[in-house]
C-alpha cells in the first residue's frame, strides 16, 4: 500500500481524543491541555524535523489510498462520542468548579484541535459525504460558517486585507480574534446570501446552510439543558469557544503578516505556498494530519493531507503549532519571534511592512 509504514503515525490524531478521559480518570481534568501544548512543544523541539516529501509521481496514487480517509472518518463517532460523554459527566455535577472548567476545555481543546482540523479536510473535498462529515464536525463546535467562509471566502482573499482570517503584521492576536469571528461570520452571511441569489432561492428556504448553522447548535444545547442539566449546556457552550478560539489561533500563525502582491489591474496576484507559513515538527505534523503543510494547502486546496509537500522557499516557523499558540498568546514575545521572520522573508521589498 502506498505510504508504507508512514502511513500508520497519523494514527495518533485518534489519540489525542483520549487525553480529557485520562485526565478525568487521573483527578486531573487539566492534562489534556498540558500533554496538547508544552508537553508536544517540547517533544516537537526533542524529535525534530520531517521534510520527507512523496514523489510527484506517486501523488495520484497516495490520495487515493482509503487507509488515510479511514482516519477521518474514524474520528467523527469519537468526536460526537466525547462531547456526550463530557455532557453527561459535567451535567452530574460531582466535579470542583475548577476541575469542571478543566474539562470544559481540555475536550474543547480536543474538538478544536483534532475536530475542527478533521472538518477542514473534509470539507475542502468534492465528495457530498465528507462535506456532510465537515459540517457535522463544525455544528458542534457552534463554527458552521467555517465552511461557507472558510472554502469560498479564505481561500480567495487569502494574504489580503479583505482576509479577515489573516493576521497583519504588528496585529497581536487579541486585536485579531475580535476582528477575524465576527469578520468572518459576517461574511458567511454574505457569501451565503449570494449564492442563495444566484439559485434563485429564498433567504428564508430551507437552502440556506447559515440558517441550519444556527439553528443545529441551538438545539444540541437546548437538549443538553432538558436533559442534562444548565451545566451541560453551558459545557457545550464552553467547549465550542475554546474549540474556535484554538482554531483562531492557528489561522493567526499560519498567515500572520504576510501579503499579496496587488497588481496593475488591481486583482491580488496568485495564491502560492508563499503565502503562508510553513511547519515540518515531525510530531504535531501527525497530530493534525499535516496541517502544518499550510503552504503547499493554499496552493493546492482540494489536494489530501497525505500529499501535502514540503517547500524550502515558503516561510518557516520556528517550531510546532503546539510551541506557536503558546508564543501567540504573548504578543511581546511574539512579535521578537515572528517580526524578524517576516521581514526577513521580504527582504527590500518591504511588503509586509
Amino acid at each position: 500500500m502506498a505510504g508504507g509504514w508512514r502511513k500508520y503515525r497519523f494514527l495518533l490524531a485518534l489519540l489525542v481524543s483520549a487525553l480529557p478521559v485520562q485526565g478525568y480518570l487521573l483527578g486531573n481534568n487539566y492534562l489534556g491541555l498540558i500533554v496538547g501544548l508544552p508537553v508536544i512543544a517540547l517533544l516537537d523541539f526533542l524529535l525534530g524535523k520531517d521534510y520527507h516529501n512523496p514523489k510527484a509521481e506517486d501523488l495520484a496514487t497516495l490520495e487515493e489510498v482509503r487507509f488515510y480517509r479511514w482516519i477521518l472518518y474514524a474520528y467523527v463517532p469519537i468526536h460526537l462520542g466525547l462531547i456526550i460523554w463530557g455532557a453527561l459527566v459535567i451535567g452530574r455535577d460531582e466535579l470542583s468548579p475548577w476541575q469542571t472548567l478543566g474539562l470544559m476545555l481540555s475536550i474543547g481543546f480536543v474538538t478544536g484541535a483534532q475536530g475542527i482540523t478533521v472538518a477542514h479536510e473534509l470539507g475542502h473535498k468534492k465528495s457530498k459525504a465528507e462535506q456532510i462529515l465537515a459540517k457535522l464536525l463544525l455544528t458542534t463546535v457552534c463554527y458552521g460558517h467555517f465552511f461557507i467562509e472558510h472554502n469560498r471566502g479564505h481561500h480567495v482573499r487569502v494574504s489580503t486585507r479583505e482576509d479577515p482570517a489573516s493576521a497583519r503584521y504588528r496585529e497581536s492576536f487579541y486585536a485579531f480574534y475580535p476582528r477575524t469571528v465576527i469578520g468572518s461570520y459576517l461574511n458567511a452571511w454574505r457569501l451565503e446570501a449570494a449564492r442563495l441569489s444566484q439559485h434563485r432561492f429564498a433567504f428564508t428556504s430551507w437552502h440556506n446552510q447559515m440558517l441550519w448553522f444556527a439553528a443545529i447548535p441551538l438545539g444540541i444545547l437546548l437538549v443538553f439543558w432538558l436533559a442534562l442539566g444548565p451545566l451541560a449546556a453551558v459545557f457545550f457552550l464552553v467547549q465550542s469557544i475554546m474549540a474556535f478560539t484554538l482554531l483562531e489561533l492557528v489561522n493567526y500563525i499560519e498567515h500572520y503578516g504576510l501579503v499579496r502582491k496587488k497588481l496593475d489591474a488591481g486583482r491580488h496576484e496568485r495564491v502560492t505556498h508563499q503565502h503562508s507559513w510553513n511547519a515540518t515538527d515531525t510530531l504535531t505534523n501527525c497530530f493534525l494530519i499535516h496541517l502544518q503543510r499550510h503552504s503547499d494547502h493554499h496552493a493546492n486546496p482540494s489536494r489530501r493531507y497525505q500529499a501535502l509537500m514540503h517547500y524550502d522557499d515558503s516561510p518557516q516557523l520556528p517550531t510546532g503549532y503546539s510551541g506557536m499558540v503558546l508564543l501567540a498568546l504573548v504578543p511581546p514575545l511574539w512579535f521578537a519571534v515572528m517580526n524578524p521572520r517576516v521581514e526577513a522573508f521580504y527582504g527590500s521589498r518591504g511588503i509586509a511592512t
